[in-house]
């Protein structure tokens, strides 16, 4: 059996949020089931506190894997896609600011 790698990755990166507690809650009991929701999502990571080497901390970065680009965009557009979205635009925005990457995965 062949394992392959993913090719595309969506990835969101959270600044430090004014009530970490409220956010937690939310995106932990809210956000996090919806995104796992995504259609063709082959893997959910999370990196709390990570360490900045260049440039600003945040607080949390986020990476989901899709095999294909095609299968990201699709899911970003679809019904759970926009749902997720209108989450994070209408919910975690009250405790943070963040910004999302659309990342396509080139083997080395």
């Amino acid at each position: 059996m062949t394992v392959t790698e993913p090719a595309a990755r969506f990835v969101v990166i959270y600044d430090e949020p004014s009530d970490p507690e409220a956010f937690e809650r939310h995106y932990n009991d809210v956000h996090v089931p919806l995104a796992k929701q995504y259609p063709g999502l082959r893997r959910y990571t999370r990196s709390n506190n990570p360490t900045a080497v260049i440039g600003d901390p945040c607080y949390l970065v986020v990476m989901l894997d899709w095999d294909k680009m095609a299968a990201l965009r699709s899911a970003l557009a679809s019904d759970i896609g926009r749902r997720t979205a209108a989450d994070a635009t209408e919910n975690l925005a009250r405790y943070t600011t963040f910004r999302a990457l659309i990342l396509p995965l080139d083997a080395a």
